[in-house]
């Protein structure tokens, strides 16, 4: 079979692997459904109060809510992805089967992500967006060119959400339990992601910062591109700044992987 073929068969298994919890779809359907209709109100008396905050009117506001519903578990910005699943395969030993598999192990990883984060985005996001239009006035785009757009967009954020939780799970081989480190990464993508405020209200210094980081690629900028605020040029620079953060941290990945199988020993291999 060759890598591609492989990959692919990765990517489906974890399409269906997560298709199998039927349940915990339908409840996490439901539990985005009503957080988003609160985060919806609370931002419309926000936007009622401070009309243009972030540069959004009310109706592109109440989008980005939505937004944010549909996307929460396709980047895994509360965890549920891989990481928790490897870093404790690091800690038991396990990891010792996966490098003696023939396959490139960030591939490997990656590959299975991209199914998980398809099945989300098909199984937790569009309902949530359905019930989100239904309830209220949403800026839903209509020229096919900006959903396009926004695709791209989504695909590159998913992939640097998969290359900082990589990073995250591959501290377990220094640390053993990489629970802590895990943590740290979900409250700061929460913050720094734009999910629970849009990163453009936030002010001076604080507010460019956290546009530059890594997370305002997951959310932030695909929510942007939905609304219209990149095009043209600054669309492509939007792509830019996603796919740099995407290879700097793939990279970055790649090297720690290199030396952590290299020097570390494997707790129980």
């Amino acid at each position: 079979m060759s890598a591609g073929r492989l990959y692919l068969a990765v990517a489906a298994g974890g399409f269906r692997r997560y298709a199998t919890y039927r349940v915990a779809t339908a409840a996490g359907v439901f539990t985005n459904t009503v957080f988003g209709v609160i985060l919806a109100y609370t931002y419309l008396a926000l936007w009622d109060q401070r009309p243009g905050l972030g540069g959004y009117d009310q109706a592109e506001a109440v989008t980005y809510v939505w937004l944010g519903q549909a996307l929460l578990m396709a980047v895994a910005a509360m965890g549920g992805g891989f990481e928790d699943e490897l870093i404790e395969r690091i800690r038991n030993g396990d990891i010792a089967i996966d490098l003696y598999r023939p396959a490139d192990l960030q591939c490997w990883w990656l590959a299975g992500d991209a199914g998980r984060a398809a099945f989300h985005l098909l199984g937790r996001g569009v309902v949530p967006m359905v019930c989100g239009a239904l309830l209220f006035t949403l800026a839903i785009p209509a020229d096919p060119l900006t959903w396009l757009a926004f695709l791209v967009a989504m695909a590159l954020g998913i992939l640097v959400s998969f290359a900082i939780r990589y990073l995250v799970a591959l501290s377990a081989f220094w640390l053993m339990d990489g629970a802590g480190v895990a943590q740290i990464a979900w409250l700061a993508g929460m913050f720094f992601s734009g999910m629970l405020l849009p990163l453009t209200v936030f002010p001076g210094t604080l507010g460019e910062v956290a546009r530059a980081l890594p997370w305002s690629a997951t959310l932030q900028v695909p929510a942007d591109v939905f609304l219209g605020k990149h095009t043209g040029a600054d669309l492509w620079a939007a792509y830019g700044f996603q796919a740099a953060w995407a290879a700097g941290l793939l990279a970055a990945g790649r090297l720690v992987q290199s030396f952590a199988t290299r020097r570390v020993v494997v707790q129980g291999g």
